[in-house]
């Protein structure tokens, strides 16, 4: 699908958690006939509102959103499986003249989409559950050791402490006899439209009193109560879609294994490290043209920059 007279370029917005990518993706909205294509792991789960900072149910009825609420929390995903469905989605809103906006802060999925991400979506359950098994018994550096011996290639840009992905990087070689190193070095075609990043940042103490205060809002809309439906609607608590910041300590919570403050306190320290390493991930792409997003002012006039950027390349010179 192409769509006639519309030039093809993606807009792309990427920071860490709660810097401020939802806010700045509806002023965008305000401006340009954007749909957006939420570059999110999580927020692909039904259920999963609070926890992950979904848009509202506001913002997605005035704004088309692509890949929010799409799956069961028990249904397999992958950043290979976004690869090659968002540029399916992309070229769909091409057709309609719209515009692409892709919002997220998982920087798998934006790889994924611009390069690829595996060529094969490897998947064993009785692999994948015996690991788990082992996790549980032995923990994630037994796990590490055996994945260094195997694709020390790797185990060197894996945590030691990141099981999901030491569990999948070592189902991956069970499974097939394959390294996931090699196959995340296949690549897709390159992509039939042109891209231009954009990334939101502010003072790294702001940015974490932001994370602290979002944490906060996150148990007083109900936290607890969304984390409980779940497992009460029988889904496990080992799944992976649960095996994440906000959703793993409340659970523990919930079983007894951490008193409430400690949940909190543990909620914002991993919510904390999680943006570190998404800054890390991202300052490495010098594609990313970053704007300060202090106040609502500057968040407006980043908006606004983004937007005259868009109709720049466009060959526009304004949004009429």
């Amino acid at each position: 699908m192409t769509a006639p007279n519309r030039p093809k370029i993606v807009l792309i917005l990427v920071g860490p958690t709660a810097v401020g990518k939802t806010r700045m993706g509806t002023l965008i909205a305000e401006k340009l006939p954007v749909e957006i294509v939420s570059a999110d792991s999580r927020q692909v789960f039904q259920y999963m509102d609070i926890g992950t900072a979904k848009p509202s149910k506001e913002i997605l009825r005035l704004i088309p959103h692509h890949f929010i609420d799409i799956l069961k929390p028990d249904e397999h995903y992958s950043a290979g499986i976004f690869g090659s469905q968002a540029r399916k989605v992309i070229d769909e809103i091409f057709y309609r003249k719209k515009v692409p906006l892709v919002v997220g802060g998982s920087g798998l999925y934006i790889k994924s989409l611009l390069s690829g991400f595996f060529g094969e979506d490897v998947r064993d359950e009785k692999i994948r559950e015996s690991l788990h098994k082992r996790l549980e018994t032995e923990g994630s550096d037994s796990l590490h050791r055996d994945l260094a011996k195997v694709d020390p290639e790797a185990a060197q840009k894996i945590h030691p402490q990141n099981s999901q992905r030491l569990v999948r990087a070592l189902e991956v070689y069970l499974a097939s006899g394959m390294k996931i190193s090699d196959l995340q070095k296949r690549s897709l075609p390159p992509p039939s439209f042109a891209v231009l990043k954009f990334g939101l940042i502010k003072n790294r103490l702001k940015l974490y009193q932001d994370i602290n205060d979002r944490v906060e809002r996150m148990f007083q809309d109900g936290l607890l109560a969304e984390v409980a439906h779940i497992l009460d609607k029988g889904y496990e608590s080992n799944l992976n879609s649960l095996n994440t910041v906000g959703y793993k300590e409340t659970i523990e919570y919930l079983n007894g294994k951490l008193d409430f403050d400690e949940c909190v306190e543990q909620i914002k320290r991993n919510s904390r490290h999680y943006a570190k390493r998404q800054l890390t991930w991202f300052n490495a792409d010098p594609e990313i043209q970053w704007l300060e997003v202090e106040t609502q002012e500057d968040s407006e006039t980043a908006a606004g920059e983004i937007v005259t950027s868009y109709l720049r390349a466009a060959g526009n010179k304004s949004s009429n």
